[in-house]
């Protein structure tokens, strides 16, 4: 049992220093980081690159990668993205370093190049000594972890409480504005917050990299830990974080010494324990309404904040969106998608079909962040909910194969119900890290049971006869589309959408005339879940099997990414953005160098940086631009539109 609780006190170390880093961000800057798992994965490998590749001695590499890269990366990475985030909405914030997420790791793929093998060594020589300890089992990288841990909690405490460093960095959490007046540069200071945290998140990165591997996934899992300690901890409290980091890596790794480790029971329960500490902690929040969002700074800071964005200091998901002036951008971009499957070769008119499917499935976004103002990171899973059961559905019950889709997308709707209510009490970010843990959980407990995954083959889902072939199977699903996208623009301009547009824009106002939020937040909640789920079994019937691996939620995460950028209110622009998420690799694939490949994703991922400067999304800036120049060009001496910058954006077109 002792070396069970070594081992998890080494693992527990790891996520507290992450989850310092973590903590100390979002006090200081206000920015929950998404991206930590890209900035451990892309310090470790470096360090990879010059321990391994290059044959640097341990010590040397471990002092350039972690000691000189880790901070520079992360004060370019200020001066790039994180400056520009402290006064933007949660939405923004989230989706902008999710991008950074999403981009960075292939970028460092590229740069360094790829892996075949993940195994990577730690901050011990190899081989690593082990020793005894009181009858239990330690290793060399257990113990430096437990030293590092150790070094970071007092460098920390010393430098916080006893020095100016310090008394700047709390002035600035306190107050970004009475900072800047006392002359001190919280530019400076931010600066030195983000290389620090970019130190702790290369330092956790390597010393997991032993026991995770250096990949992504591994990163990816280290980040999602650490968030369930920062979250139990209730964001802020930096000594109860560590405490219960600890505690989560003890608990995660003595679970195993009852349960068989290569049983399906611990496959699935084993990773799931950090995520039931934070959904437990969100729903004892919820209960007692402490979990609201967390307004940073003073009255001063307030007031600045309102002053530079133009009215409620939020650039929420816009409720006037910007419309163009005919339907002639749509209905340009229905006949080309539409025209695709149907002059292509067949392989490809089965990519533009996937990409269409994929729109039905992004159209839940459009309705839940885009209408609902809500910040959903599980569409993903429900849409691997509904493809699963109509797989299920139609291959052990019989069922027709669209009936099994139709059928399988109204169950699960009550799914999404439940967590809308549940979550109706909880502030933006709180909403976006419970919906983070239900798709994790659903991933480990339900996708990755035996007869489900079947080795990643999943279940299978035929295409209906008349719909086997690709161009057929397209322009049904691009009908399916049409309609849900009509049914999403009439409920905007509906009575109900007022009461969606009037709740979206300002919760406290609603109440005041009278709405209830329940009811609005209810039903937005119920069709999203309708079509993400609906969208799941599209895509299942496009690749003819519900595949688990497809519904990942950090793939979500991406998915989400490349909608905003076009415009999360935009339905075309979910149209568009299914088709590029599933066009552009296959493009790169097929013609360009395999080096290439990851060159959509860094794309798509940088469009999503890009919100930090341009909020409203690339459907709503170049018609912003349009519109300005149609107004310098068609009518004389008419001054262009504004930009809107004082409007509150995310919206993208209406249509």
């Amino acid at each position: 049992m002792l070396s069970y609780v070594l081992a998890g006190l080494a693992l527990g170390s790891i996520y507290a220093i992450a989850a310092a880093s973590l903590v100390v961000t979002y006090v200081s800057a206000g920015v929950f980081n998404f991206a930590f798992g890209a900035l451990a994965y892309a310090v470790a490998r470096f360090y990879y690159f010059l321990h391994v590749q290059h044959g640097w001695a341990i010590l040397p590499a471990a002092v350039v990668a972690i000691g000189v890269f880790g901070p520079v990366l992360g004060a370019a990475l200020y001066a790039l993205l994180f400056r520009h985030l402290r006064l933007r909405s949660p939405l923004i914030k989230i989706v902008a370093t999710i991008g950074l997420s999403v981009a960075l790791p292939p970028l460092v793929d590229l740069i360094f190049g790829q892996l075949s093998n993940a195994t990577a060594p730690g901050l011990a020589p190899q081989p690593v000594h082990t020793f005894r300890v009181l009858g239990g089992v330690v290793n060399l990288d257990q113990l430096i972890t437990y030293l590092a841990l150790v070094v970071v909690l007092a460098v920390g405490t010393i430098v916080l409480r006893y020095t100016d460093v310090g008394l700047r960095v709390r002035a600035l959490v306190d107050s970004e504005a009475l900072t800047a007046m006392s002359g001190v540069s919280p530019t400076r200071v931010s600066l030195g917050v983000w290389a620090g945290s970019t130190l702790l998140a290369g330092l956790a990165g390597v010393l997991v990299a032993p026991s995770s591997g250096l990949t992504v996934d591994g990163m990816t899992s280290l980040m999602a830990a650490a968030f369930a300690a920062v979250v139990a901890a209730r964001l802020r409290n930096l000594p109860a974080a560590v405490v219960i980091a600890v505690i989560m890596g003890v608990a995660t790794t003595v679970v195993q010494r009852f349960v068989a480790p290569q049983s399906a029971l611990s496959a699935q329960l084993v990773p799931s324990i950090p995520f039931l500490f934070m959904l437990v902690a969100l729903l004892c929040y919820a209960v007692r309404g402490q979990a609201g969002d967390t307004a940073t700074g003073g009255a001063l800071d307030r007031a600045v904040r309102i002053a530079a964005t133009g009215a409620a200091g939020t650039d929420a998901v816009r409720g006037k969106g910007i419309r163009w002036s005919s339907a002639l951008g749509p209905v340009v971009t229905l006949i080309v998608v539409a025209a695709l499957p149907l002059v292509l070769e067949p392989f490809w008119g089965g990519v533009v079909a996937g990409g269409i499917a994929l729109a039905i499935a992004l159209l839940s976004y459009t309705m839940v962040t885009g209408e609902g103002g809500m910040i959903w990171l599980c569409q993903t899973t429900f849409a691997g909910l509904g493809a699963v059961l109509a797989a299920e559905l139609a291959t052990d019950a019989g069922w027709s194969p669209l009936l099994a889709v139709l059928v399988a997308a109204i169950v699960v709707t009550p799914v999404g119900v439940v967590i809308g209510i549940l979550t109706i009490r909880l502030g933006n970010l709180y909403v976006a890290l419970v919906t983070l843990t239900f798709g994790l959980l659903v991933q480990n407990l339900v996708f990755l049971r035996d007869h489900i995954y079947n080795s990643g083959q999943g279940v299978s889902l035929l295409r209906p006869e008349w719909a086997t072939d690709n161009r057929v199977f397209a322009l049904f699903a691009l009908a399916v589309f049409l309609v849900l996208g009509a049914i999403v623009l009439n409920l905007r301009r509906s009575t109900a959408g007022l009461a969606v547009t009037a709740v979206r824009s300002s919760e406290s106002g609603a109440r005041t005339m009278g709405l209830s939020i329940v009811p609005v937040k209810v039903l937005v909640s119920a069709l999203a879940t309708f079509i993400a789920a609906l969208g799941g079994g599209f895509l299942a019937l496009n690749y003819q099997a519900a595949l688990p691996d497809s519904f990942n939620p950090f793939t979500g995460l991406v998915w989400l990414a490349v909608l905003v950028t076009i415009g999360s209110r935009s339905i075309t622009g979910a149209l568009v953005a299914g088709v590029a998420y599933t066009v552009l690799p296959s493009v790169f694939q097929t013609y360009l160098p395999s080096t290439w490949a990851q060159i959509p994703v860094i794309m798509f991922g940088f469009g999503a940086i890009m919100l930090a400067r341009n909020p409203d999304g690339l459907a709503a800036m170049h018609a912003r631009q349009l519109r300005a120049v149609r107004a310098r060009f068609g009518r004389p001496g008419a001054p262009p539109e504004s930009a809107d910058t004082d409007t509150p954006a995310l919206a993208g077109e209406h249509v």
